[in-house]
């Protein structure tokens, strides 16, 4: 009943998908954005029932759980990692560890709100599971859910983040003042990803 429900809302309402659908990985960390409206959730529920990520992992502060949309969380077929405050990391890079199948979701930005950088979470625990990334922008001007091909860390932390920068900072998110097109006149060089993101 969910997956029918979500499938008819992704249908009304008019969203694409500009990219491949991840769900032949069996472990990967996604990280998802810009983050700009509590709308983030609703499309990214109705594209992770249409894509068929059916072992999908929340990654959020345990006050998301709460109310008002706590019940509507806990109410998703993925279950929720709670972030804590010391050992995050350590403690998702073991779940990769010991599961068969096991894909995370995380906001880089962490917050709604206009943000200067990224945080580095999601990062260290692809770096340490040994993990690809995959890149999914919420393309509201355009009602496209963007999505990169998967891409493993390498020795240059800097350039990396120079190829997410790059990838999110086209992506214009509900409420653009507080995506990250900014990001671009403060992360120094700035490498192309969005490309080879044609269906297949």
């Amino acid at each position: 009943m969910p997956n029918f429900f979500w499938k008819t809302w992704w249908k009304f309402n008019g969203w694409t998908f500009d990219g491949a659908s991840p769900y032949h990985l069996k472990k990967a960390v996604l990280i998802v954005g810009p983050h700009t409206s509590w709308k983030d959730l609703i499309v990214g529920l109705a594209a992770k029932s249409v894509l068929q990520l059916h072992h999908l992992q929340f990654l959020g502060e345990t006050k998301l759980f709460q109310k008002p949309l706590g019940w509507f969380l806990r109410s998703t077929r993925s279950t929720r990692t709670e972030q804590q405050n010391n050992g995050t990391v350590r403690q998702v890079v073991e779940q990769f560890n010991n599961r068969e199948n096991f894909m995370l979701v995380i906001s880089p930005e962490g917050n709604r709100k206009r943000v200067n950088r990224l945080r580095t979470g999601f990062y260290f625990i692809a770096q340490q599971a040994n993990v690809p990334i995959v890149m999914i922008g919420l393309d509201f001007a355009n009602k496209q859910v963007v999505i990169s091909e998967p891409f493993y860390t390498t020795d240059d932390k800097e350039e990396d983040f120079n190829t997410i920068h790059s990838f999110f900072m086209s992506v214009k998110g509900r409420h653009p003042e507080h995506g990250l097109q900014h990001f671009k006149a403060t992360s120094g060089i700035i490498y192309s990803f969005k490309k080879s993101l044609s269906p297949q």
